[in-house]
């Protein structure tokens, strides 16, 4: 019985055209081939560029299909004649292109994902701007509302995914050096799209882009329920609450700390399922989560009878690497003898890292 294989989808993004994703994907193409993998290119898109159409000499590339629309005959990827060849990997140039009217599908990410259904791997390009929930962000840094996009999932979905990254100056220097567009184009694209504000912006974007892609796939189990080993790329701060009113300090300590770090903001309050609130404490629980609110973080309330178990458990969920808290309120005796909370925390979480922060014993009444 033959068994069904999804085919394997690796996405070179960049900040913007020029940065190098073509042949990039093109010399691992080259790379597979020596090595005995049967590699075709799908579709290429050279944009008249010297060193791509070079770079693609020596790979056999599927014909292009010719569609008439409008009485004009334009050409889209041929994807029933890569089905038929049925190499073990394509290369496919601009995902986010939106296909001629009159093509089987309307864009090319749903083509590569027909061809991945088919069992056959797909390295592909696209850049940073053309992912949907980015859209509303590059219009803002750039000014320019891009049209062709694609779906966060697809990126999602990807195997792999590589940034091919170059400094702002770089991409810069080759525009000038007409290895990007034609020299008619250079001066005007200078002074809109590639202006270095721009591309710095856009750089960013693509590294926490894949830094969040990467983040997702790194969580692995290690067998304690209690216990998750995680790579985290981004910092994400944690502010542990409770009913006394210092802890108000302390929830704004920890907003410091998530500004200083560019980090996520959470603040958690556990609370037993057997315990009411006075009406001061319930207070004093709102005013937490406006204050969190306001800080532009994450209010999290959560019904526990173990307190250690639910922050350890919420740390994991949202991948924590900084925890704020207060003083613990135990006698040094206690300490002693069964250890603090602190201490507990730090022997279930590994790298994290927690901030203990001076507190009274005032309550909120």
């Amino acid at each position: 019985m033959q068994t069904y294989r999804r085919g394997k989808h690796k996405i070179f993004i960049g900040m913007s055209p020029g940065v190098g994703k073509t042949y990039r994907m093109l010399e691992e193409g080259h790379r597979l081939r020596a090595e005995g993998i049967d590699v075709v290119i799908g579709l290429l898109e050279t944009h008249n560029r010297a060193e791509t159409i070079a770079k693609a000499i020596g790979l056999e590339q599927v014909p292009r299909q010719q569609i008439t629309w409008q009485d004009v005959t334009l050409s889209e990827m041929d994807v029933p004649a890569i089905l038929r060849r049925q190499p073990q990997l394509v290369l496919i140039d601009e995902l986010a292109h939106t296909n001629i009217p009159g093509s089987d599908r309307e864009k090319r990410y749903q083509d590569v994902e027909q061809i991945l259904q088919a069992g056959i791997d797909v390295y592909s390009t696209v850049n940073i701007q053309h992912i949907e929930s980015l859209n509303d962000t590059v219009a803002q840094l750039t000014g320019i509302v891009v049209r062709e996009r694609i779906p966060d999932r697809v990126l999602e979905a990807a195997d792999e995914v590589v940034v091919v990254d170059v400094t702002p100056e770089t991409l810069q220097e080759r525009l000038r050096d007409g290895k990007i567009y034609a020299p008619d184009k250079i001066d005007r694209s200078l002074n809109n799209f590639f202006q270095r504000r721009n591309l710095a912006a856009l750089r960013e974007l693509a590294l926490r882009e894949v830094a969040d892609n990467i983040e997702e796939g790194t969580e692995q189990a290690n067998g304690d329920a209690l216990v998750t080993a995680s790579c985290n790329i981004h910092e994400r701060v944690l502010v542990c609450i409770s009913t006394y009113s210092n802890t108000i300090q302390l929830l704004r300590r920890g907003a410091r700390v998530a500004n200083y770090m560019h980090a996520r903001f959470y603040v958690l309050f556990v609370n037993e399922p057997d315990r009411f609130l006075t009406k001061a404490e319930s207070l004093h629980i709102a005013t937490c989560e406006r204050l969190c609110q306001e800080f532009g973080g994450e209010f999290l309330q959560v019904r526990a009878y173990k307190v250690l178990e639910a922050i350890v458990q919420t740390a994991q969920q949202y991948r924590i690497t900084q925890i704020v808290m207060g003083e613990s309120q135990k006698s040094r005796w206690q300490i002693f003898w069964k250890g603090s909370l602190t201490q507990q925390i730090l022997r279930l979480l590994k790298n994290v890292d927690i901030h203990i922060i001076s507190t009274s014993k005032s309550t909120t009444q």
